[in-house]
């Protein structure tokens, strides 16, 4: 029993753990190398390259399958309307946290690399600015990764569009979803390059800017895993207690398992049959559990939230501009949105989603490897707040939707 949970264990963290033993390796090298040892980054630019030229097929058709291949967008009503306000609801609670963390404790600071330039840091300060955030001129225009929410706003309208004509649309559907397959399968096979890709560019990176970049991965970690167990202890038993009075706080004792589950599978799907398990335990109604929590599994993320904002912080620490400003704060916000949405059926560890803050920042190619690093830091804990998050999202919306008292009415 105990040599199976060891090969369980190692099977969901098998790939991080080569990807973080290559980049180590590459550090090493890197160290004792120095300068020389940007003989290496070719081999480092030809994963970066890879990934960002699948990115824009691989959004579109992801987006616009999902979407196009929903069988009945009218019937969940008052459930999707109160889940919609429940994950945006706590994910800016999530926000709150993670700003003023970072505000208090830079991830970054006093790291200073020689990086090429960043395009444009700050966007969505200008109505023109918002306008060329959103929309493109022309439609070649559109399949650029410079202009990813454009393409993610093009894809919700195609997958919507293809759902509202009905039969003739499910051919269509049909297809996006076997190109999504396709998109997924050839990032699949760059990633059995990733730990010679990304080892390389670290072993390159670490010979031209030394250990100081070392360092400062150290000072994010030590941020965001105190962050995650604050979020965890004050604001889940607040969102119990505005689900169920302290009854509802006493229920958190089944999210334990969901919580444990997602630290080793590292995987929101995979722990969903714990989560369902723990949601009937709890009480909530088996139409909201089941609706909730397979949303949620890929839309509800809390965790990517925290990350997304810290590695974003991260990125303005280590070119040197201050993370301040409302636009800031706000686009911020919203890339981590919409990249936890955007990275949760993409296998490699959110790399699409970390591709995402690079591309609209316009922060140079260089910074994805280094917020790449990151989030596989990062990412037990922040599966853990996901999945466990969603237990906690099927007990507000049951509140919503069945009335306050009804934990009440199963007691009695």
């Amino acid at each position: 029993m105990g040599e199976s949970k060891k090969q369980s264990i190692w099977e969901a963290y098998k790939f991080s753990i080569i990807l973080l033993g290559a980049i180590f390796i590459g550090s090493i090298v890197g160290i004792q190398m120095g300068e020389k040892a940007t003989m290496f980054k070719p081999f480092g630019d030809l994963f970066i390259n890879g990934m960002f030229m699948v990115v824009v097929p691989l959004v579109f058709v992801t987006i616009s399958s999902s979407i196009a291949g929903m069988s009945d967008m009218n019937r969940l009503g008052k459930i999707l309307k109160t889940m919609l306000i429940t994950f945006v609801g706590t994910g800016m609670v999530a926000a709150v946290y993670v700003f003023i963390t970072v505000k208090v404790f830079p991830p970054a600071e006093g790291v200073s690399l020689a990086m090429p330039a960043a395009e444009a840091l700050k966007p969505f300060q200008t109505g023109d600015q918002i306008v060329s955030a959103i929309t493109v001129t022309d439609f070649p225009e559109l399949i650029s990764r410079k202009n990813m929410l454009p393409l993610i706003i093009f894809s919700i309208v195609f997958g919507i569009c293809t759902n509202m004509i009905g039969e003739k649309g499910k051919v269509i559907a049909k297809g996006l979803d076997a190109l999504s397959e396709v998109f997924l399968k050839i990032v699949g096979l760059l990633m059995y390059y990733a730990p010679i890709g990304l080892g390389a560019y670290f072993a390159a990176l670490i010979g031209e800017h030394g250990k100081e970049l070392l360092g400062s991965y150290a000072r994010a970690m030590a941020v965001y895993y105190p962050l995650c167990l604050v979020y965890m202890f004050t604001a889940f038993p607040l969102y119990a207690w505005i689900s169920g009075g302290m009854e509802g706080v006493r229920r958190l004792k089944y999210v334990v398992s969901p919580a444990v589950t997602a630290v080793a599978t590292q995987s929101s799907i995979a722990t969903l049959p714990v989560n369902l398990e723990a949601c009937e335990k709890i009480g909530v109604p088996k139409d909201i559990r089941e609706i909730i929590l397979p949303i949620g599994a890929t839309a509800h993320m809390d965790g990517t939230v925290l990350s997304s904002i810290l590695k974003i912080s991260f990125l303005f620490g280590i070119f040197q501009v201050p993370f301040e400003g409302v636009g800031t704060y706000a686009s911020a916000l919203l890339l981590s949105i919409a990249g936890g949405v955007v990275m949760s059926g993409v296998p490699g560890g959110g790399l699409i989603g970390e591709m995402f803050i690079v591309t609209m920042y316009g922060f140079p190619a260089e910074a994805f490897p280094i917020i790449a690093t990151i989030g596989y830091l990062v990412d037990p804990f922040a599966t853990m707040i996901n999945a466990s998050g969603d237990t906690i999202a099927s007990m507000l919306v049951t509140r919503v939707v069945e009335g306050k008292d009804w934990l009440k009415k199963q007691l009695a």
